[in-house]
């Protein structure tokens, strides 16, 4: 497990522009967004229930009581929020299990951040247990610190995961660096101040003031991040 409690060295003092890269997990570095609608149908099926395809831009990228909570009003499915909770997790953990292919260009982000000793951490709306499982896969050593969505009073898309991320790395969040694939992740980072990439997985993400958006993180790289700050 990854403490949200950072390490002394995490704190930069070289006065570079670019502070600390946060990155989203799910469809971000892992190829996973497609795994919790998948789960979320099934579930759903077994209640005797079938999802609407166009539901899912409604779930996708938003903390799991949102999604989940959203899905028992449009069914009108007899469960609860904390019994359907369990089974998706549950569900999600049965197929990270069995394979989780990382997006193309994650594994050798993740490895220059850390050659150059960028201070990075991951923040997800996804459970402290989910995100624990990915790790073995990302390779916690990455991470500087993360940060769950179930350790936060206020997940995304409001601003407190990506203020307490920079906050434990001692970074200015206006001088951290984003990396989102959600219209909900990127709203949280740019209420956070922060400068945004965003790669967008399931639905559309429209460039706009302080947000950059690439089809993929093949495109993203230091000299890209550091390029931000300074146009920034």
């Amino acid at each position: 497990m990854t403490s949200t409690v950072p390490a002394p060295s995490t704190r930069r003092a070289d006065g570079s522009a670019l502070q600390a890269v946060l990155l989203d997990m799910d469809g971000t570095l892992v190829d996973s967004e497609g795994f919790w609608w998948d789960v979320e149908v099934e579930v759903f099926a077994s209640l005797g229930h079938t999802l609407d395809d166009t539901w899912r831009h409604v779930v996708v990228g938003g903390p799991m009581t949102r999604s989940a909570g959203f899905l028992i009003e449009a069914t009108g499915a007899d469960i609860g929020l904390d019994e359907l909770t369990v089974l998706l997790n549950q569900g999600f953990e049965d197929r990270i299990d069995r394979s989780l292919p990382l997006m193309p260009g994650a594994a050798r982000l993740l490895a220059e951040l850390s050659e150059h000793g960028i201070p990075t951490a991951l923040v997800s709306a996804s459970h402290r247990r989910i995100i624990d499982r990915v790790l073995t896969t990302l390779g916690p050593q990455h991470f500087a610190l993360t940060v769950a969505g179930d350790e936060v009073s206020r997940t995304k898309p409001h601003p407190d995961p990506y203020l307490l991320a920079a906050a434990g790395l001692g970074a200015d969040p206006a001088r951290c660096a984003v990396v989102e694939d959600t219209a909900t992740g990127v709203a949280a980072a740019e209420a956070a101040g922060c400068q945004v990439v965003a790669v967008p997985s399931i639905a559309p993400i429209a460039p706009a003031v302080r947000r950059t958006v690439v089809p993929s993180l093949e495109h993203v790289d230091l000299a890209f991040l550091r390029g931000l700050m300074t146009a920034a």
